[in-house]
C-alpha cells in the first residue's frame, strides 16, 4: 500500500509496539505530527513544555518499564534541546530512539532557517544516527534503529528525517519486529577458570551495575549471590536490581557508600563485577582499587572489559546467560566469618548525624517516612546533587525499574521530565520525586505537563536554598569560598504550583513530616512539597575523588 512518509513512521512504530511517544511540535514536523493526528487512536503523544523535557520523559519512560522510549523534535533548536536528554540516556544505556525533522534536502547545507546538523551534534552520544534522505529507505531504518537500541548494551539512537521525506509517497509492506539476538561470546574454558576463582575466594564480593537491571537480569544474580554466599554491593544505577532487604545486600559503592562496602572492596579477595563498568565514582584510585583482590567482569560490552580497572577473567555476554551458566558452573558454598565481618563493619560507619532541629527538617527523616508511607512498586525519580545520594543511601528498593535517576551524566533537570515519562509508562503506580531547589528550578516549567495530564507525581523538593552538592565541595577543598552557591533565590514553591494548578504544600521540620506527607499520599493529584533543610547538612561517608576508604570523610570540621 501507498503511504507518504509520515504514516511509514506511524505504521513502524505500532511494529515495534509503541503506543506512547513525548515530543513538542513545529515546522519540519508538521507531517509527522498530521500523521499522529490521524493515528491518534493508536498513539498517544505527550506534549512537554520543551524538548529537553520531553527527552528526559522518554528516558524515564524506558528505564521503568524496559520498553524502548520514543521523542520526536522539530528541526534546528528543537533537535539541539534534546541532545542533553540524548546524552543523559547514552551514560547510563537507555534505549531512546529520537526521530527530528529537518528542513527539505534542497535546502540542506544552505544555512536555512532552523537547519542544523544534527546527526554531527549527537554522534559522540548516541549508539548510531542516520538522516533519511529517500523515503524508500525510511521503514528500514526506523526497524533498523529499534533493533540497534534495544540489543546488546542499550541505548538511544537518532533519525533524522527531511521535510520533504516525511510528506513523499512510498509503497510500504508492514514486517513483524525482528527480536533482538544477544549472543554468548565467552566460552566454556571461560566459565571453568572464572568458576575456579570462585570457588577458591573466602572473601568474595558481588559489585553490581546497571547492567543488571537493564538485562532484566535480577534473579539470575539473586540466585547466583545465594549459591555462593556472596555479600553484593551496588553502584546507583544498579539499585533494585538486588533486594535490599536480602541478608546478603550490603548498600551502595563508591564516593558516598557505605563504610561497610569501602572496607570489603579493600579487604575482599574476589570481586565479581556485574553489569558494571568501574566508573571513577566508584573506583577512585583505579590502581588501588580492589588490590587485594582477583577481580572478574561479566559485561555485555566487551570495550568495557579492562577499560577502568585491570581484570583477570572476563565473560562477555547478555547477564541473563553468563549469570545462569556461570551459577551452574561454580560450587555452591558459605562464608559466615565474612558475612559477619562485613555486619560489623556496617555497625561502625563514624557518620553522625545533626541533631532534631525546630528551624529544618532533617532529608533522611524524611526518606524514611516516605519509605513507609510509599508501596513497594511506588516509582523513585531523582534529580542530581545531595538529594540524590541521600535517597541512595537511605531508600530501600526491593524491585528492578522502581528507581530512576541520572547516574553518568549527572543531568541537574532531569528529574520532572523522567518522573513525567514514568508516570505516563506506569498508570495506576505512585511516582515520587526528589528533587532539590537548584535541580527543580531547571526544568520546573514541565509542572505544566504535570497537571495537563493529572499525573499522580508527589514531588518533594529538599530545600536548602543553595547548591548543596557544589557548596559541600567548596568547604571541603576550596576554603569556604562559596562561589555562586548561595543564590539567595526566593521562590515560593507551593505558590508555584498552586500558579500551575497544582497543589503546594509545606514541611518546616521533622515534626510536620508525617501529617504533611500522609496528606500528600492521600491525594491522587499531583502534589508538590516544599521541605525546609539545612543549608549545612551534607553527603557523608564521603571518599574524595581519586582516593580509597583509607580517605574516606565522616564528619565536616
Amino acid at each position: 500500500m501507498q503511504l507518504n512518509g509520515s504514516q511509514i513512521i506511524a505504521e513502524c512504530l505500532l511494529e515495534q509496539g509503541v503506543d506512547t511517544v513525548f515530543g513538542y511540535p513545529g515546522g519540519a514536523v508538521l507531517n509527522i505530527y498530521d500523521a499522529l493526528y490521524q493515528y491518534s487512536d493508536k498513539i498517544t503523544h505527550i506534549l512537554s513544555a520543551h524538548e529537553q523535557g520531553a527527552a528526559h520523559a522518554a528516558d524515564g519512560y524506558a528505564r521503568s518499564t524496559g520498553k524502548c522510549g520514543v521523542v520526536i523534535a522539530t528541526s534546528g533548536p528543537g533537535a539541539t534541546n534534546l541532545v542533553t536528554g540524548i546524552a543523559t540516556a547514552y551514560m547510563d544505556s537507555i534505549p531512546m530512539v529520537a526521530i527530528t525533522g529537518n528542513v527539505s534536502n534542497d535546502l540542506l547545507a544552505r544555512d536555512s532557517f532552523q537547519e542544523v546538523d544534527i546527526t554531527g551534534i549527537t554522534m559522540p552520544i548516541t549508539k548510531h544516527n542516520f538522516i533519511v534522505k529517500n523515503v524508500a529507505d525510511l521503514a528500514n531504518v526506523i526497524r533498523k534503529a529499534f533493533r540497534i537500541a534495544m540489543s546488546g548494551r542499550k541505548g538511544p539512537v537518532l533519525i533524522d528525517i527531511p521535510k520533504d521525506v516525511t510528506g513523499a509517497l512510498c509503497e510500504y509492506t508492514p514486517m513483524p519486529p525482528r527480536q533482538s539476538e544477544n549472543t554468548l561470546f565467552s566460552t566454556d574454558e571461560d566459565f571453568a577458570a572464572a568458576a575456579q576463582a570462585i570457588n577458591a575466594a573466602s572473601r568474595p564480593m558481588i559489585y553490581m551495575g546497571g547492567g543488571v537491571v537493564s538485562s532484566d537480569a535480577e534473579k539470575q544474580l539473586l540466585a547466583f549471590a545465594e549459591k555462593i554466599d556472596c555479600p553484593v554491593a551496588t553502584s546507583i544505577m544498579g539499585l533494585g536490581g538486588f533486594p535490599s532487604s536480602h541478608r546478603l545486600f550490603i548498600g551502595t559503592i563508591g564516593m558516598h557508600g557505605g563504610y561497610e562496602t569501602g572496607k570489603a572492596t579493600d579487604n575482599c579477595d574476589l570481586i565479581i563485577a556485574v553489569g558494571a563498568r568501574f566508573s571513577d565514582r566508584v573506583a577512585g584510585d583505579r590502581k588501588k582499587f580492589g588490590e587485594k583482590a582477583t577481580i572478574i567482569q561479566l559485561d555485555i560490552d566487551k570495550a568495557e572489559i579492562n577499560k577502568n580497572v585491570m581484570i583477570d577473567y572476563s565473560l562477555v555476554g547478555d547477564l541473563k546467560d553468563t549469570l545462569s551458566k556461570l551459577t551452574e558452573t561454580v560450587s555452591a558454598t558459605k562464608h559466615d566469618e565474612w558475612t559477619t565481618q562485613l555486619a560489623e563493619w556496617a555497625k561502625n560507619s563514624g557518620v553522625t548525624e545533626t541533631p532534631k532541629s525546630d528551624q529544618y527538617a532533617h532529608p533522611y527523616h524524611i526518606i524514611e517516612a516516605v519509605n513507609k508511607l510509599a508501596n513497594e512498586d511506588d516509582i523513585i525519580v531523582t534529580d542530581v546533587g545531595q538529594h540524590q545520594m541521600w535517597v541512595s543511601q537511605k531508600y530501600r528498593f526491593e524491585q528492578p525499574r522502581r528507581w530512576c535517576t541520572s547516574g553518568g551524566l549527572g543531568t541537574m533537570g532531569y528529574g520532572l521530565g523522567a518522573a513525567i515519562g514514568a508516570a505516563v509508562g506506569n498508570p495506576g503506580k505512585r511516582v515520587i520525586l526528589f528533587t532539590g531547589d537548584g535541580s527543580f528550578h531547571m526544568n520546573l516549567n514541565e509542572l505544566a505537563t504535570v497537571c495537563s495530564y493529572h499525573l499522580p507525581i508527589t514531588i518533594i523538593v529538599l530545600n536548602n536554598t543553595v547548591l548543596g552538592m557544589v557548596r559541600q565541595w567548596q568547604k571541603l577543598f576550596y576554603g569556604n569560598r562559596f562561589s555562586q552557591t548561595d543564590p539567595h533565590r526566593r521562590t515560593d514553591f507551593p505558590s508555584l504550583a498552586q500558579a500551575f494548578g497544582i497543589k503546594g504544600l509545606r514541611i518546616h521540620n521533622d515534626d510536620d513530616a508525617e501529617a504533611v506527607l500522609n496528606e500528600a499520599f492521600a491525594s491522587e493529584e499531583p502534589v508538590v512539597i516544599d521541605c525546609r533543610i539545612s543549608p549545612d547538612e551534607n553527603v557523608l561517608p564521603m571518599i574524595p575523588p581519586g582516593k580509597t576508604v583509607d580517605d574516606m570523610i565522616t564528619e565536616m570540621e
